[in-house]
């Protein structure tokens, strides 16, 4: 939603501004024509996003006087007022006829838009400007299933112009005007009342020290404040320190001037720079009792950012309805269950907790046991290491919330840890997650971290300690109260990242001489492996080669000896040997050998080839690899059938043979 207030101070020098118009002439003629109605020039000079505005002056219609009886909220036309007295000499040519300025201009709804943030939902509503909160809370019911009665809704944008001291400023009327493409308010403010803004401007950027002294505990708070923070915020910053709900909170010291807490304190009259205030429960029977329910928060989210003036009664929302059921009075849902037996689901519902509390702007909280964490921040590469910010929290210490809110929400702080620190949380509220936090930081960290924690009042929480790994053992460098300010917490942390940067560079120069003499002792090691593996290759391959070299030779001999029992087998079938006068014909056969020698033997004429292969082959020429030849003509004896006779193959009755190899 976009709102922007338009103050008619000085109707031309608006018409001017609004419409872009430079000649002041020409501003006035438009205003003349359109019966000195602003609105009604504005329209015939600026095509409008909503319709046709309605004249500052005209009465309103039937349908307006429906609304306001009925209740709705209307936006404001005229004062009752100004209708029912005349207007003065000085204004009065400002002021038109009613039936002319009902002619120029004819009212339009104007819608509005919101968009409503619940959890993880989010829903768009458009609804006119007449329509109650109520109804927006009935929509959101049916929408988010969120009874009214537990629905608290955020983000009312609430002005303060009337604050700006402006001579005679609540004479004139204040309307809105949804029109996107007007100036910038702080520009238009600054154009109409040059030195009240920049006064304001200034004021605004101011901090205030507030000494609010809470007199049924006696103690007090010195709170700084910026200027722009509103009355209201104060009383919620208290409500959480002193547990006093703001409706209950009654207060001494607030100027005459500050009469609405939706003042800025910059312009509530405040002393500057130090104002002293004091604050106490105010008794009231009926309404003693707070609401013991959780609240559910629906966040209104307006499309305009950064605007500085917001209002609530343009909606038709009172203060108690809007203020009524603030955090202050909601309980609170433990940061960290008791008696959790998973230390990760513990933290995990802390970190939750925490981001419902305080917003998702917070130090990254390391989800493990406190161990893991520890080995993450210390036992790794020098390089890596970092330091172990320990946060404590306990919800019964005043300085909880402004510590969360004001420190660890604090963008610097944030960022800080999240690039140097290991950051993790834990909850001391109950008993028995302290005594569960005292055991582990004793087999951590040792007795003296322990009863250091010991020592520390509730009071004194939260608390947030840096822890530093050694070699032997873990050193707390400091421990940070809550009582403290951003730019001290700031200072801290870089004091214990000096000195830890210090021992890490120590560490680094200890870890890569280690790495070198490491890496010289891999080479030699690597050389001496590879001079190994090359003699174990070579002596495995001359006990291979001496393998085969026997292998050969066995098979060598089994061959001979095969061959040998081959031959002897032969030599003792051969026939024997005829007489040279024997009765039947004989064949001498004369065979030279491959190495000149020459063999003789005499055979029967009807003997069989084969017996002549059998005889070679015992003299050591198997058949198989020599083939017996005739001289001339040339003829291959082996190629004739074994079974012939010597008489068949021509061999009688002497022949000269000899032995070739066969190919």
């Amino acid at each position: 939603m976009h709102f922007f207030l338009v103050i008619p101070l000085s109707l031309f020098f608006l018409s001017q501004a609004c419409t872009g118009i430079d000649n002041i002439a020409e501003a006035i003629t438009l205003l003349e024509l359109n019966n000195w109605d602003l609105v009604a020039a504005i329209n015939g000079v600026i095509p409008q996003e909503n319709g046709i505005l309605q004249s500052m002056y005209g009465p309103p219609s039937q349908s307006e006087a429906a609304d306001a009886a009925a209740g709705g909220a209307v936006p404001p036309t005229s004062s009752s007022s100004s209708s029912s007295s005349p207007p003065s000499s000085s204004t009065s040519a400002f002021c038109p006829s009613n039936s002319s300025s009902r002619h120029i201009v004819e009212r339009q709804p104007r819608m509005l838009n919101f968009r409503v943030e619940y959890r993880q939902r989010t829903v768009e509503l458009v609804l006119e400007e007449g329509s109650t909160v109520g109804e927006i809370k009935q929509i959101l019911e049916t929408e988010l299933a969120v009874p009214v009665s537990k629905m608290q809704l955020k983000g009312w944008k609430i002005i303060t112009l009337p604050l700006l001291h402006v001579p005679c400023l609540h004479q004139f009327q204040f309307f809105f005007i949804s029109f996107t493409a007007f100036i910038p308010i702080s520009n238009f403010l600054n154009l109409l009342f040059p030195s009240s803004f920049s006064a304001l401007q200034e004021s605004l950027n101011q901090n205030f020290l507030l000494v609010i002294s809470h007199r049924e505990a006696q103690r007090d708070y010195s709170l700084n404040f910026p200027g722009s923070r509103t009355i209201q915020e104060v009383k919620r910053n208290i409500s959480d320190l002193t547990n006093i709900p703001v409706r209950h909170q009654q207060w001494e010291g607030w100027p005459a001037s500050a009469s609405d807490d939706s003042m800025t304190l910059a312009v509530s009259g405040i002393s500057y720079p130090c104002h002293h205030l004091s604050v106490c429960r105010r008794s009231s029977p009926a309404n003693s009792q707070e609401p013991t329910e959780e609240c559910a928060d629906v966040h209104m989210v307006s499309d305009s950012e950064g605007d500085d003036f917001e209002d609530a009664s343009e909606f038709g929302v009172d203060d108690s309805e809007m203020f009524g059921m603030g955090s202050s009075t909601c309980r609170k849902a433990p940061m960290m269950p008791e008696n959790s037996e998973n230390e990760a689901d513990a933290l995990l519902h802390f970190t939750a907790e925490f981001s419902s509390r305080y917003g998702e702007t917070h130090p990254m909280f390391y989800i493990g046991s406190l161990e893991a964490a520890s080995q993450e921040a210390f036992y790794g590469k020098a390089r890596d290491r970092k330091l172990l910010a320990i946060y404590l929290h306990n919800d019964d210490s005043v300085l909880s919330n402004v510590f969360c809110s004001q420190m660890m929400c604090a963008d610097s702080i944030v960022s800080y840890l999240s690039q140097n620190f290991i950051t993790w949380a834990w909850d001391v509220t109950k008993e028995a997650n302290k005594a569960r936090l005292l055991t582990m930081c004793t087999r951590h960290f040792g007795s003296v971290v322990t009863q250091t924690i010991r020592t520390y009042k509730t009071d004194q929480f939260p608390l947030l300690l840096i822890v530093m790994g050694k070699r032997t053992s873990n050193e707390v460098l400091n421990v940070i109260q809550g009582n403290t300010t951003v730019d001290e917490l700031m200072m801290r942390l870089m004091g214990a990242m000096e000195i830890f940067t210090a021992q890490q560079q120590e560490d680094i120069k200890d870890e890569d001489e280690r790495e070198a003499r490491e890496t010289v002792k891999r080479e030699q090691d690597e050389a001496y492996r590879l001079s190994l593996e090359a003699d174990r290759k070579k002596r495995e391959a001359q006990e291979r080669e001496e393998a085969e070299q026997v292998r050969l030779e066995q098979m060598r001999k089994e061959q001979e000896e095969e061959k040998e029992a081959i031959r002897l087998s032969l030599e003792q079938a051969l026939p024997p040997e005829p007489e040279e006068d024997s009765a039947e014909p004989i064949s001498k056969l004369r065979i030279r050998t491959p190495s000149g020698e020459f063999l003789e033997r005499r055979f029967l004429g009807s003997c069989k080839l084969q017996v002549l292969f059998d005889f070679v082959a015992s003299k050591g020429y198997p058949f198989e690899e020599f083939k017996l030849l005739t001289t001339f003509p040339r003829r291959n004896i082996t190629q004739l059938d074994p079974g012939s006779t010597l008489l068949e193959a021509k061999l009688f009755p002497q022949e000269t043979l000899f032995l070739e190899a066969k190919e």
